[in-house]
């Protein structure tokens, strides 16, 4: 089970950190990653982290923005994103897959409900 929180309304340039609560048996094991929907579009892949926490990858649109991060202590998850746009707006998703290239490719094991951000401009 995978739980997201933090999303909520900002401003435009504004930062703003997700979390992602797993309750996963073997929660090393897994890659983990987020994904965005926004209303009227397709998922868009975000960033994922691989299971060790040593390689990370972005979306070209958040490249440079948007960090993950990962604390296999306390099972969590996060997404550092800064300087926020409108375009960010959306319902972001926290997942995870034991394969790498499955998770990238929106195939995951595991979906958390979903978080809200919404970025006024």
């Amino acid at each position: 089970q995978l739980v997201e929180s933090g999303g909520r309304l900002v401003q435009a340039g504004e930062s703003l950190r997700l979390s992602c609560a797993a309750s996963i048996e073997f929660f090393t094991t897994y890659n983990m990653g987020w994904f965005r929907q926004a209303r009227g579009k397709e998922r868009e892949f975000v960033a994922a982290i691989d299971s060790s926490g040593t390689n990370d990858y972005y979306g070209p649109s958040v490249k440079g923005r948007f960090f993950i991060s990962r604390d296999d202590v306390k099972n969590m998850v996060y997404l550092q994103m800064n300087s926020l746009k409108a375009e960010d707006t959306a319902i972001y998703y926290c997942v995870a897959d034991k394969n790498w290239g499955r998770l990238v490719a929106d195939l995951n094991e595991y979906w958390g409900q979903g978080t809200r951000v919404t970025v006024s401009s």
